[in-house]
């Protein structure tokens, strides 16, 4: 059974998902206007995730019994210097992201909700992914520099991304 605090905490995430979802759309959005197609793609995607992911524990509460209690969305930043502060920026928010997710997990683990503990064991192991890819992209764009090359080539790599929907969510929607 899932007590009222964690149902409240997740649907704290849920709202932490769309702002990312958000965010990433506003990365998009610069990468757009700065003729980068394949960066733009790519951060497109990512706020597709970050959907599915409010869509996964919208669908927990749901089958747990409990209704969401949707919040505001704040407004994302929507100017940045360069894809490499983009992509610092995403790795930061990940980060943000991860430690939420722990913060669910604490909660699960102190009220013994094992089954909780184990729906979200999924999000840990996405977020390692997510770290590790947006800490990759940052190594990439540091090694780049102001190379036009190496950004087109990148921006060429980004572009083949391809969208699949999570385990989680693929029956459901």
């Amino acid at each position: 059974m899932l007590s009222k605090t964690m149902a409240k905490a997740i649907s704290q995430q849920i709202t932490k998902e769309f702002y990312s979802g958000y965010l990433y759309l506003s990365m998009a959005s610069f990468f757009e206007s700065e003729t980068l197609p394949g960066f733009a793609h790519w951060m497109r995607i990512q706020a597709q995730e970050e959907s599915c992911h409010a869509l996964i524990f919208f669908n927990y509460l749901s089958e747990q019994g409990h209704q969401a209690e949707l919040g505001a969305i704040e407004a994302p930043p929507r100017e940045f210097s360069s894809p490499l502060d983009v992509f610092k920026k995403t790795l930061e928010h990940e980060k943000q992201v991860t430690k939420s997710i722990y913060g669910l997990m604490e909660i699960a683990v102190g009220e013994k909700d094992f089954a909780t503990q184990r729906f979200l064991d999924w999000f840990i192991n996405e977020q390692v992914e997510e770290e590790a890819t947006a800490h990759t992209l940052v190594g990439k764009l540091e090694r780049i520099k102001n190379s036009s090359e190496g950004l087109f080539m990148l921006d060429n790599e980004l572009q083949t991304r391809v969208f699949t929907v999570p385990a989680p969510l693929a029956n459901k929607i």
